[in-house]
């Protein structure tokens, strides 16, 4: 088995961490590099991450998350939060996404209007907007989860929170919005069996 494979079979979502293991600075530095440098739509990068030290502040954030206790018990705790206004069609941030490409501006004038094509359909409902910008924080949210899983890290993703809630608490400011929050860690308990579909179930060849 790969030791990608033997990463995925090793992730699962830890419900109770050892609060007396700490994640060594320089693997935590990684895994948020992990998410640096993750792919996202157009390559426009909607996630701004915060990281919860404060007990004080993870205690109000428990609260608004069903009380649940990797919240305060992990080792460090991510925020995957989302600015959509920034990636509206049009904007100055847009333009400069992909003028970092080091493309001619007449090239950088298409893109942007291949961008506003695809975007104005969904910037114009706010829900569809930030539907859209949450999608790409799962796609670093995933491979942050599997790089810890390769580091022997556990995490345990949650997106069970008030989300109006939390995102009073951290008190964001408008146009940004909470997709979801991930518990880092180490296990205390055993990891159970891991439960899933048979690939014949989920894969079609046509």
């Amino acid at each position: 088995m790969s030791e990608f494979l033997k990463a995925m079979a090793f992730r699962h979502a830890c419900k109770a961490f050892d609060t007396e293991k700490q994640i060594p600075a320089e693997q935590f530095e990684q895994i948020l590099e992990v998410a640096r440098t993750s792919p996202s739509s157009f390559g426009m990068e909607p996630w701004r991450l915060i990281v919860v030290r404060k007990p004080a502040l993870r205690k109000a954030l428990k609260s608004a998350c069903w009380n649940q206790n990797q919240i305060t018990d992990c080792s460090e705790l991510v925020i995957l939060t989302t600015d959509n206004d920034t990636v509206r069609s049009g904007t100055p941030y847009v333009r400069k996404m992909f003028e970092r490409r080091g493309l001619p501006s007449d090239a950088v004038d298409t893109y942007m209007g291949v961008y506003k094509n695809y975007l104005e359909p969904i910037e114009c409902d706010e829900v569809l907007l930030e539907n859209w910008t949450a999608k790409q924080c799962y796609i670093a949210l995933a491979n942050m989860m599997t790089y810890a899983a390769t580091l022997e890290i556990d995490s345990c993703p949650i997106e069970g929170f008030d989300k109006e809630e939390v995102e009073a608490i951290l008190d964001l400011e408008y146009g940004h919005s909470v997709a979801v929050l991930c518990a880092f860690g180490y296990r205390v308990n055993p990891q159970s069996p891991q439960k899933r579909l048979d690939v014949k179930q989920i894969i079609e060849y046509r």
